[in-house]
Parts: structure tokens; C-alpha cells; sequence
């Protein structure tokens, strides 16, 4: 499973985004594939899904 730092979390607006630990690539998340709450700067794990529209980070779960 990935790790990576959440480099911005909108809480109003429900999205934001997690940059991959190994490669620096930017994923973008959705509040409905939140495992536990994140903020900017939480380091956490989650899997990826590649659609057309680019990369998508699910099951994101803090790491404490």
C-alpha cells in the first residue's frame, strides 16, 4: 500500500490532495474515500485508481 503526506485537505469543500511518498506524484481524494479525518500535513496510506481523468487515492487512512 502507498504512503504519502496530505499536501491539502479542503474539509468545506470535500476534496483535496496526497503527494506519493516513492514518487512525488500528486493523487487527488474525495471526503467519501476517507478511512479516518485528514489534515494538510497528516502522513497517511491508501491505494490508487488510475482512471482517464488521472489518478484517484482511496481507503485513505491517517498513519499514526
Amino acid at each position: 500500500m502507498p504512503t504519502g503526506k496530505v499536501k491539502f485537505y479542503n474539509k468545506k469543500a470535500k476534496f483535496g490532495f496526497i503527494i506519493v511518498d516513492d514518487t512525488n506524484r500528486e493523487i487527488f481524494t474525495r471526503s467519501k474515500y476517507l478511512i479516518d479525518e485528514i489534515s494538510d500535513g497528516d502522513n497517511v496510506d491508501f491505494s490508487i485508481e488510475e482512471h482517464a481523468k488521472g489518478a484517484l487515492a482511496k481507503n485513505v487512512k491517517k498513519i499514526i
